[in-house]
Order: C-alpha cells, then structure tokens, then sequence
C-alpha cells in the first residue's frame, strides 16, 4: 500500500523545469514549500442540463406507403348541370327489322269490255275482251266477278248506246245497287255510264245486266267503239 502511493506521488510531482514555471506563476503570498496532494474521488452527475435550441429542418423523408382504403362517405348533394356537350357522332345503324302485316300488297283488279252486242236482258253481261284480269277474280265464262280479298272496291262501267235505248243494273249478290238508263238518239251514237264504292265480303259477286224487257239492251260495241266494266280493291279489310 505503501509502495502504491509512493508510485502516485511521483507521477503528480513535476519536473524541475516545470517547477520553476510554476514557481513563476504563483503569487509572492503562495507558500513556498508547498506540494500537490493525492487525487481525490470523481465528484457526483451533475444536474441535466437545459434543453438546447432547436436544430435546423432535416431533409424531407421519401413518401410511405399508401394507407388502407377508408369506408366509403355519404352521398353529396346532386351538382349543377353542367353546360351541354358537343353533338356525338351518328351511331350505327341497327338491324332490319321484321316484315309487317301491311308489308304484303294484296291485289284485285280486273277491266274487260264487250266484244258483241247484248240481246239478252236479265242476265250477266259476259264482257269477254281482257284488258287486265292477272288475279283471274273476274269470270269471263259468266261475266260475274268474284271477291277473294274482303275489302272496299270500286266498279265502273263505260257504254256505248246504238240503235236502242239502255237500263243496266249494276248488281251485287243479287241485289241491284246502282241503275243508269240512257235513251237513243235517232242516227246517233251516244254514251252512258256509272261508278260506286261498295264493301265486299269473300265469296260476293258483283255483276252487270240489262234489265227491264228487250227494248233496253242497246249495249254496242265493234272494232272503234267499246263498252267497259272495270273493278278494283281500294284497301283490303284488316279485322
């Protein structure tokens, strides 16, 4: 123990040179035979200091990852129309549609004439020169024609009148509905004729013929001179 302090002693102990400074330095009141003295313990922490100031910003941080969708917020309040677009381009057309009922025409026409003076009165009247029968609903065989399409038709008929005075009766199911009655002039050709709106129900047929007696059957016709009965459908019936 002894030996350990003599140790310390003389590593505190300074150097002549050094004594002699700090000879110098002290002041003339010091003591003159004085020596340093064994260190003493570390002292206590002592108390923390103050907080010091803040530092300078640090440099901005690299962006963090994007965080969990939240719950979806109530509805706002609908905004104020906005100002109404520039007009699109035509779309494409669609497809055709499908066929209607009135895309079918339905057809029924005839127009004949008479080919030779009519001596029998009280019978049809058999116009046997075609000008146009294509759907064959008029029968030259019998001079009547026959309704295969219900609908509204018009007839008409166009005489000549020779030698004898003319009453025809346009006839529909053995009803006639329309008269024309014509006298003769003397050396002299002269003209009669008729026309009606009637409804027809399948299966009616409509006809000319003279009626009365025998002097009223002066329908004539030859090669410049004709006597005309002509019908068609206006519009067929859709019920």
């Amino acid at each position: 123990m002894l030996l350990l302090q003599a140790v310390l002693l003389l590593l505190v102990l300074p150097s002549p040179g050094e004594v002699t400074t700090t000879e110098e330095t002290l002041p003339k009141e010091g003591c003159a035979g004085w020596m340093a003295g064994i260190p003493g313990h570390p002292g206590h922490n002592g108390t923390p200091g103050r907080d010091g100031r803040d530092g300078t910003p640090g440099e901005k941080g690299e962006k963090g990852d994007p965080g969990l969708v939240g719950p979806k917020g109530d509805a706002g309040e609908t905004g104020v129309p906005g100002v109404e677009g520039p007009r699109g381009f035509p779309g494409i057309p669609g497809r055709k549609g499908e066929a209607g009922e009135s895309s079918y025409v339905y057809r029924s026409a005839f127009s004949v004439g008479l080919e030779t003076r009519v001596t029998v009165p009280n019978v049809p009247i058999r116009f046997t020169k075609i000008f146009y029968n294509q759907q064959n609903h008029y029968d030259g065989t019998t001079g009547k024609f026959h309704c295969n399409i219900p609908g509204l038709y018009y007839f008409s008929y166009h005489i000549t009148v020779y030698l004898k005075d003319v009453k025809v009766s346009l006839y529909k199911k053995d009803k006639a509905v329309l008269f024309t009655y014509d006298q003769y002039q003397d050396k002299n050709l002269d003209q009669a004729s008729g026309s009606v709106l009637l409804y027809l129900e399948k299966g009616d047929q409509v006809w000319l013929q003279v009626y009365g007696d025998g002097d009223h059957n002066g329908l004539y016709a030859d090669n410049v001179n004709d006597s005309t009965f002509t019908g068609f459908l206006l519009y067929h019936d859709t019920n």
